[in-house]
Protein backbone atom coordinates (compact mmCIF):
# COMPACT_ATOMS: atom_id res chain seq x y z
CA UNK A 1 0.00 0.00 0.00
CA UNK A 2 1.27 3.59 -0.95
CA UNK A 3 2.02 5.73 1.84
CA UNK A 4 -0.12 9.41 1.13
CA UNK A 5 0.28 12.11 2.69
CA UNK A 6 -2.55 13.81 0.65
CA UNK A 7 -5.48 15.12 1.79
CA UNK A 8 -7.23 16.22 -0.92
CA UNK A 9 -11.33 16.11 -0.07
CA UNK A 10 -10.87 16.67 3.39
CA UNK A 11 -11.82 19.53 5.69
CA UNK A 12 -9.93 21.03 8.49
CA UNK A 13 -10.85 23.75 11.56
CA UNK A 14 -7.48 25.15 12.82
CA UNK A 15 -8.07 27.54 16.23
CA UNK A 16 -5.45 30.76 16.52
CA UNK A 17 -4.27 30.51 12.82
CA UNK A 18 -3.30 34.58 12.58
CA UNK A 19 0.39 33.85 12.95
CA UNK A 20 2.83 31.40 13.76
CA UNK A 21 2.82 28.05 14.36
CA UNK A 22 -1.03 28.15 13.54
CA UNK A 23 -0.79 29.95 10.13
CA UNK A 24 1.66 27.48 9.11
CA UNK A 25 -0.53 24.56 10.08
CA UNK A 26 -3.91 26.39 8.42
CA UNK A 27 -1.80 27.36 5.13
CA UNK A 28 0.39 23.45 5.37
CA UNK A 29 -3.09 21.78 5.43
CA UNK A 30 -4.22 23.51 2.41
CA UNK A 31 -1.18 22.64 0.11
CA UNK A 32 -2.07 19.18 0.89
CA UNK A 33 -5.28 19.40 -0.40
CA UNK A 34 -7.86 19.90 2.44
CA UNK A 35 -10.24 22.79 2.33
CA UNK A 36 -9.79 24.74 5.68
CA UNK A 37 -11.95 27.05 8.11
CA UNK A 38 -9.94 29.25 10.90
CA UNK A 39 -11.03 30.46 13.79
CA UNK A 40 -9.92 32.84 16.88
CA UNK A 41 -10.89 36.31 17.73
CA UNK A 42 -8.44 38.54 15.79
CA UNK A 43 -9.17 38.90 11.95
CA UNK A 44 -6.55 36.47 10.03
CA UNK A 45 -5.59 38.64 7.05
CA UNK A 46 -2.51 37.38 6.23
CA UNK A 47 -3.69 33.66 6.83
CA UNK A 48 -6.69 34.20 4.37
CA UNK A 49 -4.58 35.73 2.01
CA UNK A 50 -2.00 32.69 1.72
CA UNK A 51 -4.51 30.30 2.10
CA UNK A 52 -6.26 32.00 -0.85
CA UNK A 53 -3.18 31.14 -3.11
CA UNK A 54 -3.77 27.63 -2.72
CA UNK A 55 -6.83 27.33 -4.29
CA UNK A 56 -8.29 25.17 -1.68
CA UNK A 57 -11.82 26.71 0.06
CA UNK A 58 -11.90 28.48 3.20
CA UNK A 59 -13.42 29.86 6.03
CA UNK A 60 -13.10 32.35 8.46
CA UNK A 61 -14.98 32.13 11.97
CA UNK A 62 -14.70 35.13 14.42
CA UNK A 63 -14.76 33.50 17.75
CA UNK A 64 -13.52 34.02 21.61
CA UNK A 65 -11.92 30.88 22.44
CA UNK A 66 -11.20 32.33 26.28
CA UNK A 67 -14.47 30.36 26.95
CA UNK A 68 -16.44 27.08 25.65
CA UNK A 69 -19.83 29.26 24.86
CA UNK A 70 -18.85 29.72 21.22
CA UNK A 71 -17.75 26.13 20.55
CA UNK A 72 -21.07 24.64 19.50
CA UNK A 73 -21.52 27.72 16.60
CA UNK A 74 -17.43 27.08 15.16
CA UNK A 75 -18.50 23.60 14.28
CA UNK A 76 -21.30 24.12 13.42
CA UNK A 77 -20.07 27.06 11.40
CA UNK A 78 -17.45 24.88 9.86
CA UNK A 79 -19.42 22.14 8.26
CA UNK A 80 -22.03 24.05 7.43
CA UNK A 81 -19.31 25.94 5.41
CA UNK A 82 -17.41 23.21 4.17
CA UNK A 83 -19.43 20.25 4.37
CA UNK A 84 -17.82 18.27 7.27
CA UNK A 85 -15.39 18.05 9.56
CA UNK A 86 -12.50 15.90 8.77
CA UNK A 87 -9.26 17.17 10.85
CA UNK A 88 -9.40 19.39 14.06
CA UNK A 89 -6.34 21.48 14.84
CA UNK A 90 -6.16 23.07 18.82
CA UNK A 91 -3.59 25.77 18.58
CA UNK A 92 -5.33 28.68 20.20
CA UNK A 93 -3.62 29.45 24.00
CA UNK A 94 -2.12 31.95 25.60
CA UNK A 95 0.52 32.56 28.64
CA UNK A 96 0.60 34.77 32.02
CA UNK A 97 3.36 34.85 33.38
CA UNK A 98 4.14 35.97 37.03
CA UNK A 99 6.01 34.61 40.49
CA UNK A 100 4.35 31.65 42.74
CA UNK A 101 3.87 33.95 45.07
CA UNK A 102 2.35 36.78 43.06
CA UNK A 103 0.24 34.71 40.84
CA UNK A 104 -3.69 35.41 40.60
CA UNK A 105 -6.42 33.17 40.41
CA UNK A 106 -7.87 35.32 37.21
CA UNK A 107 -4.28 34.35 35.40
CA UNK A 108 -4.40 30.91 36.53
CA UNK A 109 -8.36 30.63 35.35
CA UNK A 110 -7.77 32.54 31.78
CA UNK A 111 -4.87 30.32 31.31
CA UNK A 112 -6.49 27.10 31.87
CA UNK A 113 -9.87 27.91 30.43
CA UNK A 114 -8.72 28.86 27.59
CA UNK A 115 -5.31 26.14 26.80
CA UNK A 116 -7.20 22.75 28.45
CA UNK A 117 -11.51 23.43 28.87
CA UNK A 118 -12.24 25.12 25.71
CA UNK A 119 -9.73 22.78 23.98
CA UNK A 120 -11.63 19.73 25.13
CA UNK A 121 -15.34 21.04 24.54
CA UNK A 122 -14.18 21.77 20.79
CA UNK A 123 -12.75 18.60 20.85
CA UNK A 124 -16.09 16.93 21.99
CA UNK A 125 -18.19 18.73 19.38
CA UNK A 126 -16.23 18.32 16.61
CA UNK A 127 -15.82 14.59 17.73
CA UNK A 128 -19.39 14.01 17.39
CA UNK A 129 -19.52 14.49 13.68
CA UNK A 130 -15.89 12.44 13.32
CA UNK A 131 -17.52 9.05 15.22
CA UNK A 132 -20.79 9.77 12.96
CA UNK A 133 -18.55 9.59 9.76
CA UNK A 134 -16.67 6.87 11.50
CA UNK A 135 -13.06 9.00 11.07
CA UNK A 136 -11.50 12.01 11.81
CA UNK A 137 -7.83 13.64 13.41
CA UNK A 138 -7.31 15.82 16.45
CA UNK A 139 -4.20 17.11 17.04
CA UNK A 140 -3.43 19.18 20.20
CA UNK A 141 -0.62 21.70 20.25
CA UNK A 142 0.74 20.65 24.28
CA UNK A 143 4.35 22.06 24.64
CA UNK A 144 7.68 21.57 26.45
CA UNK A 145 5.78 22.15 29.47
CA UNK A 146 3.44 19.59 28.98
CA UNK A 147 6.98 17.23 30.50
CA UNK A 148 8.57 20.14 32.08
CA UNK A 149 7.59 22.86 34.89
CA UNK A 150 9.16 25.71 33.30
CA UNK A 151 9.81 29.22 35.20
CA UNK A 152 6.57 31.56 36.55
CA UNK A 153 3.86 30.25 34.11
CA UNK A 154 2.73 27.99 36.42
CA UNK A 155 -1.18 27.88 34.74
CA UNK A 156 0.44 27.20 31.87
CA UNK A 157 2.57 24.27 32.67
CA UNK A 158 -0.94 22.21 34.30
CA UNK A 159 -2.77 23.36 31.13
CA UNK A 160 -0.23 21.76 29.12
CA UNK A 161 0.44 18.95 31.17
CA UNK A 162 -3.24 18.83 30.69
CA UNK A 163 -3.57 18.38 27.34
CA UNK A 164 -1.23 15.82 27.23
CA UNK A 165 -3.32 13.40 28.92
CA UNK A 166 -7.05 14.72 28.03
CA UNK A 167 -4.81 13.74 24.63
CA UNK A 168 -4.37 10.37 25.70
CA UNK A 169 -7.86 10.04 27.27
CA UNK A 170 -9.90 11.07 24.13
CA UNK A 171 -7.37 8.70 21.97
CA UNK A 172 -8.34 5.78 23.83
CA UNK A 173 -11.75 6.69 23.69
CA UNK A 174 -12.18 7.71 20.23
CA UNK A 175 -9.87 5.24 18.64
CA UNK A 176 -12.71 2.43 18.33
CA UNK A 177 -14.80 4.94 16.12
CA UNK A 178 -12.22 5.45 13.79
CA UNK A 179 -10.87 9.13 15.19
CA UNK A 180 -7.34 9.33 15.85
CA UNK A 181 -6.05 11.96 18.91
CA UNK A 182 -2.27 12.87 19.00
CA UNK A 183 -0.42 16.48 20.16
CA UNK A 184 2.66 18.01 19.07
CA UNK A 185 4.68 19.68 21.89
CA UNK A 186 6.46 22.28 20.03
CA UNK A 187 10.18 23.38 21.06
CA UNK A 188 11.94 26.42 20.72
CA UNK A 189 9.65 28.26 17.92
CA UNK A 190 10.80 31.60 15.81
CA UNK A 191 7.39 32.80 16.27
CA UNK A 192 6.22 36.83 17.55
CA UNK A 193 5.54 34.90 21.12
CA UNK A 194 9.26 34.40 21.46
CA UNK A 195 10.48 37.97 19.84
CA UNK A 196 11.84 38.61 23.11
CA UNK A 197 13.70 35.14 23.81
CA UNK A 198 15.08 35.74 20.58
CA UNK A 199 16.05 39.55 21.05
CA UNK A 200 17.78 38.36 23.92
CA UNK A 201 21.79 37.68 22.89
CA UNK A 202 22.20 35.92 26.42
CA UNK A 203 18.88 34.08 26.46
CA UNK A 204 18.88 33.12 22.98
CA UNK A 205 22.49 31.75 23.18
CA UNK A 206 21.92 29.21 26.04
CA UNK A 207 19.02 28.39 23.94
CA UNK A 208 20.70 27.47 20.83
CA UNK A 209 23.57 25.55 22.81
CA UNK A 210 21.01 23.64 24.73
CA UNK A 211 19.15 22.40 21.40
CA UNK A 212 21.28 19.50 19.69
CA UNK A 213 20.36 20.79 15.86
CA UNK A 214 21.69 23.98 16.94
CA UNK A 215 18.98 26.51 15.74
CA UNK A 216 15.59 27.48 16.63
CA UNK A 217 12.07 25.66 15.25
CA UNK A 218 10.41 27.64 12.50
CA UNK A 219 7.01 27.29 12.64
CA UNK A 220 7.03 25.30 9.44
CA UNK A 221 8.56 22.09 11.10
CA UNK A 222 5.72 21.94 13.21
CA UNK A 223 3.19 22.15 10.14
CA UNK A 224 4.70 19.09 8.68
CA UNK A 225 4.45 17.27 11.83
CA UNK A 226 0.53 18.70 11.84
CA UNK A 227 0.08 17.17 7.74
CA UNK A 228 1.62 13.65 8.82
CA UNK A 229 -1.05 13.43 11.88
CA UNK A 230 -3.46 14.85 9.68
CA UNK A 231 -3.00 12.39 6.82
CA UNK A 232 -3.65 8.50 6.14
CA UNK A 233 -0.07 7.98 6.88
CA UNK A 234 -0.47 8.39 10.51
CA UNK A 235 -3.69 6.43 10.34
CA UNK A 236 -1.85 3.75 13.11
CA UNK A 237 -0.96 6.95 15.72
CA UNK A 238 -2.71 7.74 18.35
CA UNK A 239 -2.63 9.00 21.82
CA UNK A 240 0.85 10.01 21.09
CA UNK A 241 2.22 13.52 21.85
CA UNK A 242 5.09 14.19 19.24
CA UNK A 243 7.91 16.70 20.51
CA UNK A 244 8.93 18.67 17.86
CA UNK A 245 11.82 20.25 19.15
CA UNK A 246 15.40 19.70 17.74
CA UNK A 247 16.11 16.76 20.66
CA UNK A 248 15.68 19.59 23.56
CA UNK A 249 14.27 16.76 25.70
CA UNK A 250 16.76 14.12 24.63
CA UNK A 251 19.60 16.68 26.33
Amino acid sequence: MAISFDLSGKAALVTGANTGIGQAIAVALAEAGADVAVAGRSEPAETLERLAKTGRKTLNIRADLSSIEPVDRIVAEATAGLGRIDILVNNAGIIRRADLADFTEEDWDAVVDTNLKTLFFLSQAAARHMMAQGSGKIINIASLLSFQGGIRVPSYAAAKSGVAGVTKAMANELAPQGVQVNAIAPGYIQTNNTAALQADETRNRQIVERIPTGRWGRAEDIAGAAVFLASPAADYVTGQVLAVDGGWLAR
